[in-house]
């Protein structure tokens, strides 16, 4: 399947995104995390767009979406949400499974938060809503949300440099041979933009508020019970396997896969999380039948 690769302005935010499958398809929302972009789900795209209409967006200050100045824009996690909730009105999806990894996380359950009747699933890879999920090496950030001076933001850039991004895809993997470096390269030079480290910053600084949140997530679960499929990468070191396991607790048809693999898990296991993907999607979404969308070609040129 042929991947088209739009734009739509929002908002006044210029947000580049990923299409492929038949606009009429039931749809399925792909949001990234750090450090990365839309280009991270190259490989599931077409995996699943035989059957999906796929959507892919850069979040605000990532890949090729616009990166709107510091002064002008406030890089938060709620900013996000509402960029990306625009984002889908804007190119007509009413109705979406949401797929949420590391930053990504936040911004979709902040979506479901608000407008629960859209969502029609969650796949949550590495896409944490507990505390028993955050690893030590959350440490250091936890200690500039408690204490904001330069100092401990200054002690942040060290997840910023190139060698950082590349240990973020290949620790935790058996084989680094299996992880295609244009993927931690073109995430490097994104990155190394004039300012682009300040906004990440930012956002690290207001991480905390996706903490505070994580009741209101959970009840979203409890009380929603959508259905949701985590597949993992076991050896996570942001993102530890309970925060996985803990989904059941709020919703007992969870479905939980670990993978032997690390953050960035569809680099190393693509195909086996889409094929379980296709299955979840196949059984939960045959009720809800083909999303009510018309297409959005004329609207995002």
């Amino acid at each position: 399947m042929s991947t088209a690769y739009r734009s739509a302005t929002v908002n006044g935010v210029n947000v580049f995104y990923r299409e492929a499958g038949a606009p009429d398809a039931p749809a399925v929302l792909l949001l990234h995390g750090f450090p990365t972009s839309s280009h991270m789900f190259r490989e599931l795209i077409p995996r699943l767009a035989e059957s999906y209409h796929v959507i892919a967006p850069d979040l605000p200050g990532f890949g090729f979406s616009d990166a709107p100045d510091r002064s002008q824009f406030r890089y938060t996690f709620e900013n996000l949400a509402t960029i990306i909730g625009a984002f889908t009105e804007a190119i007509c999806l009413r109705r979406f499974a949401i797929y949420v990894f590391d930053y990504g996380a936040p911004v979709g359950f902040r979506l479901a938060l608000a407008h629960p009747d859209r969502i029609t699933a969650i796949i949550s890879q590495n896409g944490n809503a507990y505390e028993e999920g955050l690893s030590e090496a959350w440490n250091p950030i936890q200690q500039y949300w408690r204490e904001p001076s330069a100092a401990n933001r200054a002690a942040l850039r060290d997840f910023l440099t190139p060698a950082a991004t590349k240990g973020q895809y290949v620790h935790g993997v058996s084989d680094e041979a299996l992880v295609a470096p244009e993927s931690y390269t073109l995430d490097s030079a994104l990155l190394a933009r004039p300012g682009n480290d300040e906004i990440q910053l930012d956002l690290s600084l207001d991480y905390a508020s996706n903490v505070a949140l994580y009741p209101q997530f959970q009840q979203y679960i409890r009380t929603h019970r959508p259905p949701l499929l985590a597949v993992w990468g076991k050896n996570d070191p942001f993102f530890l396997p309970p925060g996985a396991e803990a989904f059941r607790r709020d919703n007992p048809d969870a479905e939980v896969h670990f993978y032997d693999t690390g953050h960035f898990a569809l680099e190393t296991h693509g195909a086996e999380i889409a094929s379980v993907i296709r299955d979840f999607l196949s059984r939960t979404l045959r009720a809800f039948g083909a999303a009510a969308r018309r297409p959005s070609h004329a609207l995002s040129r």
